[in-house]
């Protein structure tokens, strides 16, 4: 496998590994497996693959799609989308996102990074920034999309088990909140269903991250 100059510095400059040495590699389709370095230089190298060390684990098929938020708490969302097991990853314009700052590559590569760190062999898809409005003219029927709405505050969730299709999404708003609007068009929809989140009214980043958890525990591969 010959190594490019990006991943080259990485792996020869920053992890200092040299010829003989292994790394840990996947692409997505074929689990994990073991590489030997071959050659290493400061603009490429060469890993020769040796054995298979894990099987391929992929998530279910499952988006998460929220708002854009500050920074830091973005990367912290897309971070643990990644370990939470997730497929895809849509970031949405609503009426009250309080931040257009999204860069699809940067965080393709913090969705790689992330996967790297937890062990994972699967990187979800990372989608550029859409409006809600037209991401909900295209949405495929047979995918239920839950989206959390605070007005169900104290209600049971709502997540009861396996659709026929078994293809699901999850929406979580901005901070401020989704308009009267998109409620009312989100409620209009034979494809949505609401659910709640508890008694307590969560930040973005961590309503993304409750809301992940409990697909996962009640129809998820947590099961």
């Amino acid at each position: 496998m010959d190594v490019g100059p990006e991943q080259a510095n990485y792996l020869f400059s920053v992890m200092r590994l040299v010829p003989g040495a292994t790394v840990r590699l996947f692409n997505g389709q074929d689990g994990e497996w073991i590489a030997r370095v071959e050659l290493a230089s400061k603009k490429r190298g060469v890993l020769i693959c040796e054995r298979q060390n894990g099987p391929q684990v992929s998530p279910p098929d499952l988006w998460l799609l929220f708002a854009p938020i500050r920074k830091e708490r973005t990367n912290f969302v897309v971070e643990k989308a990644v370990e939470l097991g997730v497929a895809r990853v849509i970031p949405v314009m609503t009426r009250f996102t309080n931040s257009e700052r999204w860069r699809q590559d940067k965080q393709l590569a913090h969705a790689v990074e992330a996967a790297e760190q937890c062990g994972a062999t699967f990187v979800p898809q990372i989608d550029d920034v859409a409006h809600l409005d037209r991401i909900l003219a295209n949405w495929p029927p047979e995918r239920v999309l839950y989206w959390a709405d605070e007005s169900r505050a104290g209600q049971p969730h709502g997540f009861s088990g396996p659709t026929e299709s078994g293809a699901a999404a999850i929406l979580i708003g901005p901070e401020g909140g989704f308009s009267d609007e998109e409620k009312t068009l989100l409620n209009s929809l034979p494809f949505v269903r609401p659910f709640s989140l508890g008694p307590r009214i969560l930040r973005a980043e961590t309503a993304a991250v409750a809301a992940l958890a409990l697909w996962q525990n009640a129809m998820g591969d947590w099961t």
